[in-house]
């Protein structure tokens, strides 16, 4: 049984078979701030790693989960 291709097979910064190159394409509504555009889903996953790492620091600090520190425990 033939092992398939890696992405490693064709070398490192080799151009494909083909020779075509590989543009980014633009995402279908290019324009806004607002809905599911790429550049609000990058804000969204910052700010839920921000909001995870208070989190965590606010249990490492005061020795309670998050829920007690609110008093809801």
């Amino acid at each position: 049984m033939a092992k398939p291709p890696a992405a490693t097979d064709k070398g490192f910064g080799q151009p494909s078979p083909s020779g075509k190159t590989s543009t980014r394409k633009q995402p279908a509504s290019s324009g806004g701030n607002f809905g599911f555009t790429p550049k609000a889903e990058v804000w969204n996953g910052r700010l839920a790693m921000l909001g995870f790492l208070a989190v965590i620091l606010t249990e490492l600090i005061t020795h309670k989960g998050i829920l007690a520190f609110w008093g809801l425990r």
